[in-house]
């Protein structure tokens, strides 16, 4: 709070000595201004000017959505504590940017990537750079930085509320070890990150995408609170709509609330709409195709999450006959301690068991068999030569004979010994059967691969 505090307290005394002084005539204009930008093409004053200008202006008043985002972190009443901030945001914000704007028109301050307005009219106020400017410029800095801030408090919070609506996915849902949502937050780092590299860090190229983004978010959220009205008028007194996520009830002004509601949308349609037909080349066609897809994005998450709970559901849900034969194949590459702990804990499964060893070199092939003749326990081993001195394909094609071969309610295991070297970075050093495998099978019915660690001291 402090920040903000700081910020506003400088705006109001940079809004009250420049005013003191335009009134007694000493304000002057601004010293050694920025280059005027000039245009290479002129435009006639048309309606559709009058809104692009209507649209850059609308600009300035975007930040009011991060109530919105942020009412679950108000105290109770939430939605009263929400709506008294937002009428005394409202009022600070106007008063300051017509006053600003006021001021900047009457010192003369030009609009430059160069230098601010704001610098423009602080130093033509305070009469200089002096401690008064730095304190100002200070207070902007600082007031950026919690603006930054907003979008990674918020952000994270309206995205495990999608997330458990089923239109992200539900790991946005989970808390970190700090109590935030974690995973929303570097999301939206690596976004943010990313914008940044791909615009160069332009200003005036960011600022498109996110007024075409706000408004759209005005736009949408407007429009359906018009809908809300409008079926709040169509229940009886007495009357409940039961809905996801919320309840409608009757409201004696909801022709009153609805035409605002419904006027509001259309002001910010009007912008979006203009902001993405002026600023399509600087950069709002990013968003104009982006938002759509990532509307269909959610969508189709939302659609997986239904099916998925459907397929789950044990709604009419007939449980199969238990489990009439389990078999379980051992992959032997070799015979060693790793092995012999893989076949004891196969056995612990089933006495089904039955060893395969994929056969690239014969003389290592032979003393395989050798070897397992000492320490296989009696369990059968199954020797496939391989033409093509290939490893896993030879062993899928012998898992999938047996798969088609299976009786109804017929389970098979693959148990692959997987030997854990002292340092990590060894695991490099060695073939991964075990992950190819569970990938190659991962989607096979009724077939479980099983890794069976052995850690080498």
């Amino acid at each position: 709070a402090v920040p903000t505090y700081y910020f506003i307290v400088m705006m109001i005394i940079c809004l009250g000595v420049g005013f003191a002084r335009y009134l007694t005539g000493d304000l002057g204009t601004v010293v050694d201004p920025p280059a005027m930008e000039v245009l290479q093409q002129t435009q006639a004053v048309t309606v559709f000017l009058i809104l692009k200008a209507l649209a850059n202006g609308t600009t300035s008043l975007t930040g009011v959505e991060a109530i919105s985002n942020g009412i679950t972190a108000f105290k109770e009443p939430r939605t009263a504590t929400a709506g008294k901030t937002l009428i005394l945001m409202s009022c600070i914000m106007g008063t300051l940017l017509l006053g600003f704007t006021f001021l900047s028109h009457q010192v003369m301050a030009v609009p430059s990537e160069a230098e601010t307005v704001i610098s423009q009219l602080g130093r033509t106020v305070f009469a200089g750079r002096g401690f008064m400017y730095i304190a100002l410029i200070t207070s902007t800095t600082v007031i950026l930085m919690m603006a930054a801030n907003t979008a990674f408090a918020d952000f994270p919070r309206l995205s495990a509320i999608q997330a458990r609506d089923g239109y992200l996915p539900r790991q946005l849902t989970y808390r970190g070890s700090r109590l935030v949502y974690s995973r929303g937050i570097a999301s939206l780092a690596l976004a943010a990150s990313l914008l940044i590299v791909i615009f160069h860090a332009s200003v005036t190229r960011l600022i498109p995408l996110y007024a075409i983004g706000v408004f759209l978010s005005f736009t949408l959220s407007q429009a359906g609170m018009a809908h809300r009205w409008w079926k709040s008028g169509h229940l009886k007194p007495d009357e409940e709509l039961k809905e996801a996520g919320s309840t409608v009830r009757h409201d004696k002004n909801w022709i009153f609330k609805m035409v605002v509601n419904g006027f509001g949308a259309f002001c910010t349609a009007v912008v979006t709409v203009i902001f993405a037909v002026t600023k399509f080349k600087d950069g709002a066609w990013v968003m104009v195709i982006v938002t759509p897809t990532l509307v269909a994005f959610f969508f189709t998450i939302h659609r997986h999450y239904k099916s998925l709970a459907k397929e789950l559901s044990l709604l009419n849900y007939v449980a199969p006959p238990r489990i009439a034969r389990h078999r379980v194949v051992i992959t032997v590459s070799g015979v060693h301690r790793g092995t012999l702990a893989a076949l004891r804990y196969a056995q612990t499964l089933s006495d089904d068991i039955t060893a395969v060893h994929v056969s690239i070199d014969p003389d290592e092939a032979l003393k395989v068999q050798q070897k397992w003749e000492t320490w296989g326990e009696g369990v059968r081993l199954v020797v496939i030569e391989s033409q093509y001195r290939l490893f896993i394909e030879p062993l899928l094609q012998y898992i999938e004979e047996i798969a088609a071969k299976r009786r109804p309610n017929e389970i098979i295991t693959v148990v692959v010994p997987q030997f854990m070297p002292r340092h990590w970075w060894t695991n490099l050093l060695h073939t991964q059967t075990a992950v190819s495998l569970r990938l190659a099978l991962l989607f096979k019915k009724d077939i479980v691969v099983t890794d069976v660690p052995y850690q080498v001291d």
